[in-house]
């Protein structure tokens, strides 16, 4: 393994060294801040040591990140394939528009989350939320699966306003008692006693990023969120 210490050192000149590192495993330690971190990466195993800045994993095509610490911004920006793990919280725009892998944040994320995240073949896109999520959750969803376990809410709703706004594909699942208010007239939510196989999957994948016990999650009840047949989003993104 290669470790760089990133302290004092322009995003540039780190994801340069990590781009020209021959070995396949890397630790960045004292990572403060700095952004792109992974771009466009495959075939490699990046583990984070502090706060990176915004994009992390942006663009990624198959590599995997731990970050032992939080995100900012834009985590998994258009990402194809690969793993991003946070053991910590996320900013605002986390999976934008991704098109492949999956992102697991242990405590919660920002506004607008998984915003036009889209599905294409085997090409499923995942997210895992251990907490809470903010406003906009899922706006303009086209495919993929989006998961809010709601460990540590701190007493406020397991999602902010708006879920679901735009959403014309995908499901959204949360983990919680009762559906959340302000929900757009276009999604529709339904009450499962239990995730299907795909979803529990996915929680599983969570749990043994982050050390935890499945069997309390797979066990919950979530509320699931697709978007209405008669969407009108829908018909303007998809072909009858």
């Amino acid at each position: 393994m290669r470790t760089i210490d990133a302290e004092g050192m322009d995003y540039a000149q780190l994801n340069a060294q990590v781009r020209s590192c021959e070995e396949e495993e890397i630790c960045i330690t004292r990572c403060i801040g700095q952004r792109y971190i992974g771009t466009g990466l495959s075939g490699r195993r990046i583990v984070v040591d502090g706060t990176p800045g915004n994009a992390l994993g942006a663009y990624l095509d198959g590599a995997t990140i731990r970050v032992n610490g939080n995100v900012q911004e834009a985590t998994g920006d258009t990402m194809n394939a690969g793993v991003i793990a946070v053991a910590g919280s996320a900013g605002d725009a986390t999976g934008y528009a991704m098109r492949g892998g999956r992102i697991f944040v242990e405590g919660n994320v920002g506004y607008r989350c998984g915003i036009h995240i889209k599905a294409y073949r085997e090409n499923r896109p995942a997210i895992v939320i251990g907490g809470r999520a903010g406003s906009f959750l899922g706006e303009y969803q086209a495919g993929g699966t989006i998961i809010v376990l709601g460990l540590h809410t701190d007493g406020r709703p397991i999602v902010g306003n708006f879920c679901g706004t735009g959403m014309h594909g995908g499901e959204i699942f949360l983990r919680c008692e009762h559906v959340p208010p302000r929900l757009p007239a276009q999604v529709r939510a339904e009450r499962i006693a239990s995730l299907p196989a795909e979803a529990a999957s996915l929680v599983q994948e969570w749990c043994a990023a982050f050390g935890r016990d499945a069997r309390e999650l797979l066990s919950s009840a979530y509320i699931r969120l697709t978007p209405d047949s008669n969407n009108p989003y829908r018909q303007m993104y998809i072909a009858n």
